[in-house]
Parts: C-alpha cells; sequence; structure tokens
C-alpha cells in the first residue's frame, strides 16, 4: 500500500539513492551514458539537497517502509519527481504530483512549471501539462535536452 508523508531529514540518503538509481535505469533509453553520469553522478551535494527538500513542500511515497518515490514543489516550480525504476507505472508519481498540486492552490498559485526530461514529458503531457520550450542545459560541458512545461491549476 502506498503512503504519501511529508519529507523527513532522515530520508536524504534514500532519496539521493532513488535519484541516481532512477536516473542511470529509466532515462537510459532517451539519454546516453555521458548525459546521466553529469545528470546524476553519484557525488550529489548532500547539504544542498537537504536544505532544498526541507524549504520545499517535499513528499515521499512508502510502500512497506521503503521509499518508492519523491517530489517537491517551491511555489509554483515543480523541482523534483522521481520514482523507484521497480515501481514505474503504478501511480506514484501521479499520486506525488496530485497532492503537490493541490499544495500549489492552497498556495494559490494560478499554475505549476517544471523543466522534464525527455523520459518525462509524456507523463506530463498526459497530465495536461503543455510544452513551453525546449532547451539544452549544460551540466559540466555537456548538453542535456528537456522541456519547461507548465499547466494551469483550475
Amino acid at each position: 500500500m502506498l503512503m504519501l508523508r511529508p519529507y523527513r531529514k532522515n530520508d536524504i540518503d534514500a532519496v539521493l539513492s532513488l535519484f541516481h538509481e532512477t536516473v542511470h535505469s529509466v532515462c537510459a533509453k532517451d539519454y546516453t551514458p555521458e548525459q546521466l553520469d553529469v545528470w546524476a553522478d553519484g557525488y550529489t551535494d548532500k547539504a544542498a539537497w537537504e536544505k532544498s527538500l526541507r524549504a520545499h513542500c517535499s513528499l515521499v511515497a512508502q510502500s512497506g517502509g521503503v521509499i518508492v518515490g519523491f517530489g517537491d514543489i517551491d511555489g509554483d516550480y515543480l523541482d523534483r519527481l522521481y520514482v523507484h525504476k521497480d515501481w514505474q507505472g503504478c501511480g506514484v508519481a501521479t499520486t506525488i504530483l496530485a497532492a503537490l498540486e493541490q499544495h500549489a492552490r492552497e498556495t494559490g498559485q494560478m499554475c505549476v512549471v517544471t523543466q522534464a526530461s525527455v523520459t518525462a514529458r509524456p507523463f506530463f503531457e498526459r497530465r495536461r501539462f503543455v510544452v513551453i520550450k525546449k532547451q539544452l542545459v549544460e551540466r559540466k560541458g555537456v548538453l542535456l535536452t528537456n522541456f519547461v512545461m507548465e499547466k494551469t491549476l483550475g
């Protein structure tokens, strides 16, 4: 059974591990190994992520006490949304996104904006996000394609 709860400080190691593993497995069909390595190099700044996750509305999804997904929003900006490779297609991201969109509505936001990977774009399009622009983002000298996407909240 899936349970959503607020992010806690002691979640950081599980969240970072999930992030790295998800990027390298789920996104491998859309990005080169070099791109995956600069996106999630295994040396993520733990303190910076911790500070950011605690400053935002951050949620984790658990099943059987194990974190299977997480996401966070800051104002109208959906910063991160990742689901463990074994939980893809099970409604985890949809559940997290719905809760974060509800938080955005409750704080007076009129829309939600995100930067979606090539891999995530179809997920967001199915949830009424539209592409505002395609962009190339540079990380450590390597270019990655992503999409600025927006959804008007009703």
